[in-house]
């Protein structure tokens, strides 16, 4: 009698439009043991202070990461035969019109990769799911590699200091993230008032404007952020929209005159070797998108961080 096949071990070499959609076709995880790097999806978007459908954004996300292949062409980098990698499915939350505790939801699943020594690597959902997983990951402060279109260090909003616009304001004031070993790229549009901007700059974070990137090249500023960033622990997270609305149109807050996705893997690229101890891509609203085009960049983007995070685990 053959063996039915198990669900939980995708064919790698099937047609890309067949098997189950995990993310990158990597093998659904029924167990934490013996895993380097789990990715998973944040369905959550109940931060969001402008368009929404994020929380869609992890499923259409996985049904586009289906194009993905193993082999890296510019990096060869095969994060597969680096690292034990595996689909651990999604957050499950019990209270989605309370922000603080789905945010607790987040923190749990994610402590729960982290106790079993598994590298986090997360696809949400607004971009305030950034907060719970450094809550859940940083024992000391953290490098912050945030690639995005705002510094997300803005304060209350209607009434909720925990929106997706602030995020990395609660995790300085929380001790989660090194100010000085903190670098902002891509930043760009226009605001009512300059205060996230300000705060960045005062609590000693580099902030990079997206015309600092255009004028001084991908390369220059890749080399100065990773001075920065220096040798220690470094969280990677990265904004669908630091890309341009032409190239992914399918987000929350798009602004026009942002990375184009050449750029965007030339950045992820030149971050290589770093000591990274988990990431995320966010911000993916599949509603607003054309023809799984926002989708389709985001699953390369996870991609190129999966690449960057298995390289670092086999390095440690």
């Amino acid at each position: 009698m053959t063996d039915f096949p198990s669900p939980a071990t995708p064919d790698m070499f099937a047609p890309r439009y067949a098997e189950l959609a995990t993310f990158m076709r990597a093998p659904l995880a029924t167990t934490l043991a013996d895993l380097d790097i789990g990715l998973f999806g944040i369905p959550y978007d109940g931060a969001l202070t402008n368009r929404p459908g994020a929380r869609h954004g992890p499923r259409e996300v996985r049904n586009q990461s289906s194009l993905m292949r193993a082999i890296n062409h510019a990096t060869r980098i095969n994060p597969y035969a680096l690292a034990r990698v595996a689909d651990v499915g999604d957050v499950r939350f019990d209270a989605v019109f309370d922000i603080e505790k789905s945010h607790d939801n987040i923190q749990a699943f994610v402590a729960q990769l982290v106790a079993h020594g598994v590298m986090p690597l997360g696809c949400g959902g607004d971009h305030s799911v950034s907060l719970p997983i450094l809550r859940a990951l940083a024992k000391e402060p953290v490098a912050l590699l945030h690639i995005d279109a705002h510094t997300d260090t803005w304060d209350s909003f209607q009434g909720s200091k925990f929106n997706h616009g602030a995020p990395f304001r609660r995790a300085h004031e929380e001790g989660l993230i090194d100010p000085k070993k903190t670098v902002q790229i891509g930043i760009r549009g226009a605001q009512n008032v300059s205060e996230g901007w300000d705060y960045s700059e005062a609590a000693g974070m580099r902030v990079m404007f997206v015309e600092e990137v255009k004028a001084r090249g991908v390369a220059a500023i890749v080399e100065e952020a990773r001075a920065v960033l220096g040798d220690g622990p470094v969280y990677l997270t990265f904004d669908i929209d630091s890309i341009d609305p032409a190239f992914a149109p399918g987000t929350g807050t798009p602004e026009i005159a942002g990375l184009t996705t050449s750029e965007a893997m030339e950045l992820l690229r030149g971050f290589r070797g770093l000591n990274y101890v988990g990431a995320d891509m966010v911000e993916v609203s599949p509603p607003f998108d054309h023809a799984g085009l926002t989708a389709m960049t985001g699953a390369t983007v996870m991609y190129e961080i999966l690449c960057l995070l298995a390289e670092a685990r086999a390095q440690s």
